[in-house]
């Protein structure tokens, strides 16, 4: 199945001489919840601006649903949501008026059915007659996400969407996200709750500097550039750790009263066995232990900090 969003050769560099993305190549498959991550002027929100037609790209080509966004821009935009970073609405139009006006403006007929029907999802129904200006900021993050929706796109973008919601808004918010997914929507998502992405996607792109620096699937991800630490308190304290456990690189840690071993998440399970083995044959014994392992969040600023 082709992808339904393929970028190739993408570069934006703007009159100052900025380079804000460079030979960016990256396929977001049909149906998928993909999770853009990337520190600060990375070029998440120029990329995604480029996507949805806001701004213009330098070189390369990008197709969203078959459909050239320069060539074919009206049939590519159709299909594209988006729910910038911005809380950008017209403060005294009513919530009602203004996701009808936005279904509006990309051609669609008047469906007073389906606009009710998304305003309930959105928990909105209540405010429909409410003036934005009235609404809190949660309130206008869920007008954002109706306004993208209201034309029945196929793939919605959500940049940092949950940015000042409070806990259960962004609960809520997610469910309707995943509900979107099973009805066939392709979601991309930027955020700074890098648990949101650990959560919600299935793949992850780390962008940084205008460059991408890896996309690939979170499980892959995660056994991939994760680390794991076991640390043993131990009945009694050692000096220094025996010569005859070496190859493990264990730490001392506690004055000498645990011992630290840190080591991969693929490889490290087989060498965990072998390691309390050879404890118990050198008479070394523990009275509990802890193990930790690497979030999403630890492998991203590796991955930044290493770029």
């Amino acid at each position: 199945m082709p992808p339904v969003i393929d970028i190739q050769g993408l570069s934006k560099t703007y009159a100052s001489g900025f380079a804000a993305l460079k030979g960016i190549d990256l396929q977001i498959r049909r149906g998928e919840i993909f999770a853009l991550l990337g520190p600060n002027g990375a070029g998440k929100t120029t990329l995604i601006s480029i996507v949805c037609g806001i701004v213009n790209a330098s070189s390369g080509r990008v197709t969203v649903d078959g459909h050239d966004i320069r060539d074919d821009y009206r049939a590519a935009r159709s299909a594209i949501g988006l729910v910038p970073q911005e809380l950008s609405t017209d403060a005294f139009e009513s919530v009602w008026n203004t996701v009808s006006f936005s279904r509006g403006l990309f051609g669609k007929a008047p469906n007073p059915a389906f606009i009710e029907g998304l305003l309930k999802q959105l928990s909105l129904w209540d405010k429909k007659d409410a003036r934005i200006m009235t609404l809190s900021g949660g309130m206008k993050r869920r007008v954002m996400i109706a306004k993208a929706l209201s034309h029945e796109p196929h793939v919605l973008f959500l940049d940092e969407p949950t940015a000042g919601v409070d806990v259960e808004l962004r609960r809520d918010m997610w469910q309707m996200v995943r509900g979107l997914q099973q009805r066939g929507v392709t979601i991309i998502l930027t955020t700074h709750y890098i648990e949101e992405a650990e959560e919600m996607a299935k793949r992850i792109g780390v962008i940084n500097r205008g460059e991408i620096v890896l996309v690939e699937d979170k499980v892959h991800l995660m056994q991939r550039f994760s680390r794991r630490q076991l640390t043993l308190q131990l009945r009694r304290p050692l000096q220094a750790v025996p010569a005859e456990l070496g190859e493990w690189q264990l730490e001392l840690a506690a004055g000498g009263h645990a011992l630290v071993y840190r080591f991969g998440a693929a490889s490290g399970p087989s060498n965990v066995g072998e390691l309390l083995r050879r404890l118990a044959a050198l008479g070394i014994e523990f009275k509990d232990l802890q193990t930790e392992q690497s979030s999403l969040e630890d492998i991203f600023v590796d991955l930044v900090h290493k770029a």
